[in-house]
């Protein structure tokens, strides 16, 4: 399993560190003003749509539901399932498609309040969601392939897709003269992405397994019993989706940046984000399922545990280092063209709030897989709503004295009683054991984060003393310093804490 995790964490980081070179171009030639509030706000709404019912709800309900099929009646019946739900994916979404497209004013009137006292803003947010909107539909099929792919075992594609969005963006970007504006190339390079990573996934899976076709519209048992879950896997989906659609509409009204800086703090924070917790999560559940569809709930849950162990070491790094040098952060990545000091101030603070649930966040993909393979969609929609009422009620109360950092802090509340709720849903039903091990494995990882996160605080306070006096690049060195320096106090600790033996055991895995 941890070879596939590898995998897709491989192309998962590619597509990160190409994310982030796109970001610091967005960053360069939008800074964080109007015309970057306006795109943000047309990139968001298409992606959260995604996040929602394509890799959120659909993956949720579909990959267990397809290795069920394919288990029990064969490649035939797996085959005929996937048309299905292709046919009935692809008439959903072209309605979608077209009603987004009538109604965008009204759309953007309800997401973007804010922008109602400036009209040139607003209409320039319609005109560039109608330009991205249709992303939607190819990110779709191409979620629906990439989930046949993964029950397969084949996860390098479906992992490697969003490249092309990055490679697409900054193509654009670069060629920004020939368009009506930044915000318009930007819009055009993330619909182009949308094609060619349609094709990409398309060209592998008909190599090896056939591309879905349309088929006759019918609901047979397996169907119906897709619909019966994807309906509260949504409604799951729906929690942190909620909470970045809360975050753009109360953003509006905050001062200019707010958003921007919102946006920028989070694709630092979604690094970790999809290359730990997604990709381990794109693994676990196809594995579980398999497991437990052959009887195997001992081994599910040792995959599981796995998925925990290794999940919390990568991660907690990137937690010590967002909390206690964000700023840092944020200068040596974006400090540049019309991204100015100001804006990696508020950008840094927002990360560091963002940070307090970057665990949670991590870790719920792998937590809920113990639930989604057993084909239960309907038990995390409880921790997610829950979380989400959280989330929302303190966005409120944060609101006016925080700005954007009293949001990023909200959702990370949010996520740590989403994930609090899973786990102890899991231990009730027997899914999950939080043994004595496990409980001292948690207690070590505590403790080699707050040794790192010292040592941050204390070289980035001796960097700054040393490193004042360069002409150029001074963020950018203190940075490699704390990355060499963490490094080193990290693995001591680990390696101390937990001992070789440990690692041994879970490389091998």
């Amino acid at each position: 399993m941890l070879g596939r995790i590898f995998t897709v964490g491989g192309y998962t980081l590619l597509s990160r560190l190409t994310g982030l070179a796109r970001d610091i171009m967005l960053a360069a030639f939008l800074g964080a003003g109007p015309v970057a509030d306006a795109f943000y706000v047309a990139w968001r709404l298409p992606n959260n749509f995604r996040a929602i019912f394509a890799e959120g709800a659909f993956n949720t309900a579909f990959i267990p539901a397809y290795a069920h099929v394919q288990g029990k009646g064969g490649e035939g019946s797996a085959r005929l399932f996937a048309s299905h739900i292709f046919t009935l994916l692809f008439l959903s979404q072209v309605v979608l498609l077209v009603a987004a497209w009538l109604f965008m004013p009204q759309v953007i009137g309800i997401l973007a309040p804010g922008f109602a006292d400036d009209s040139e803003q607003r209409r320039l947010a319609i005109e560039l969601t109608r330009i991205t909107f249709p992303y939607l539909l190819l990110i779709t099929l191409v979620t629906l392939y990439g989930g046949m792919l993964n029950v397969m075992h084949r996860y390098a594609s479906a992992a490697a897709a969003s490249i092309f969005l990055n490679i697409s963006m900054m193509a654009t970007l670069a060629l920004a003269a020939f368009f009506p504006s930044v915000g318009h190339a930007a819009a055009w390079g993330v619909l182009i992405s949308g094609f060619l990573q349609y094709f990409l996934l398309a060209g592998d899976l008909g190599r090896h397994g056939g591309l879905p076709r349309f088929a006759q519209l019918g609901l047979d048992e397996d169907v119906r019993a897709f619909f019966r879950a994807i309906g509260p896997a949504t409604l799951g989906s729906m929690g942190t989706q909620v909470a970045i659609f809360a975050d753009t509409i109360i953003a509006t009204f905050l001062p200019a940046g707010a958003l921007s800086a919102l946006y920028y703090a989070d694709r630092l924070y979604q690094l970790p984000i999809g290359v730990i917790g997604i990709a381990i999560g794109t693994v676990l559940l196809p594995e579980m399922s398999r497991r437990i569809t052959a009887g195997d709930d001992a081994g599910a849950a040792a995959a599981q545990r796995r998925a925990f162990e290794f999940t919390l070491l990568a991660s907690v790094p990137f937690v010590a280092a967002f909390i206690t040098v964000p700023e840092i952060i944020m200068r040596a990545v974006f400090l540049r063209g019309a991204f100015t000091k100001a804006d990696a101030a508020a950008a840094g603070a927002t990360l560091a709030a963002y940070a307090v649930g970057l665990i949670p966040f991590v870790m719920i993909r792998s937590a809920v897989s113990a639930f989604y393979a057993r084909k239960d969609t309907a038990t995390p929609v409880k921790a997610s709503l829950t979380g989400l009422a959280a989330n929302l009620a303190l966005k409120v109360l944060l609101m006016a004295s925080l700005a954007q950092v009293g949001l990023a802090l909200a959702t990370a509340v949010g996520a740590w009683i989403n994930l609090l709720l899973v786990l102890g849903f899991a231990v009730r039903a027997g899914y999950l054991d939080l043994d004595r091990a496990l409980i001292k494995s948690l207690a070590k990882f505590a403790a080699s984060g707050a040794v790192l996160a010292a040592a941050l605080w204390a070289a980035a306070k001796l960097a700054s003393a040393y490193l004042a006096q360069l002409p150029a690049f001074r963020d950018e060195t203190t940075l490699l310093v704390l990355i060499a320096v963490g490094a080193i106090v990290y693995a001591g600790s680990i390696l101390l804490l937990f001992g070789t033996g440990w690692l041994r055991s879970l490389v091998r895995s």
